[in-house]
This record gives C-alpha cells, sequence and structure tokens, in this order.
C-alpha cells in the first residue's frame, strides 16, 4: 500500500491515526484526508516536533499499518 492507496481508504484509518495521536480532532483528522504531508504539518503544529522527525512518526505508523482490504 502507498499513501495514495491510504488517502483513497482514509476513512477506515482515521481510528488508528486517532488511537496513536489523541491529541488530533475529528477536524484534523478530516483536513488530513490520508494525506502525508498534511499528516506531518499537524504532528508538527500539535506536538511541536521537527519536520525530520514529524516525517519519522508518520512513516513509521504508516508502516504498521495493514490494508484494511486484504
Amino acid at each position: 500500500m502507498d499513501w495514495d492507496e491510504m488517502s483513497a481508504k482514509w476513512m477506515q484509518f482515521k481510528g488508528s491515526v486517532k488511537q496513536q495521536w489523541a491529541k488530533f480532532t475529528d477536524d484534523d483528522l478530516d483536513y488530513i484526508g490520508g494525506t502525508r504531508d498534511r499528516l506531518v504539518g499537524r504532528l508538527q503544529e500539535k506536538y511541536g516536533v521537527s519536520q525530520e522527525e514529524a516525517e519519522r512518526r508518520a512513516d513509521e505508523w504508516f508502516r504498521t499499518q495493514k490494508n484494511p482490504a486484504a
């Protein structure tokens, strides 16, 4: 699965994101919409981390996700 697929199936992954990052609101999740850059930006904003750290966290979370259709 790649980020394009994540974006298309975002509704199925929102719960996992909310479990991982409890500071995200429903509005944040709607804004992110499965887009890596938006997730990274919200991680920086909500958790006060650098862009590199936010990218690392986003990519680490992404690697742990299974394709819900599989």
